[in-house]
């Protein structure tokens, strides 16, 4: 049983890993890393390191605000770049 976990685990993480890199949307970014925090998590859980697990699963939503915020931020820097003409950088 402890062996189809670890395989979920790793699939989960290695799922996300790849939507994070490939995918374009930014919010489609956070999910897929919501989707590989979970895969982590899951292979701590299975290392038996709970207390690093409960640490990593109160991180993870705090990580995913983070990013979910500096996404509206950037997001608002680039409409007020090219409202006001500048379109370099």
């Amino acid at each position: 049983m402890e062996f189809f976990v670890s395989i979920i685990a790793i699939a989960l993480m290695i799922i996300g890993a790849f939507g994070v890199i490939f995918l374009k949307r930014p919010l489609d970014k956070v999910i897929m890393f919501s989707i590989m925090d979970a895969g982590f998590v899951l292979v701590i859980v299975l290392f038996k390191y709970l207390d690093v697990a409960m640490f990593a699963a109160l991180a993870g939503p705090l990580s995913t605000l983070v990013f979910i915020l500096s996404i509206v931020k950037i997001k608002e820097i680039r409409t007020k770049k090219l409202a006001s003409g500048d379109i370099n950088d």
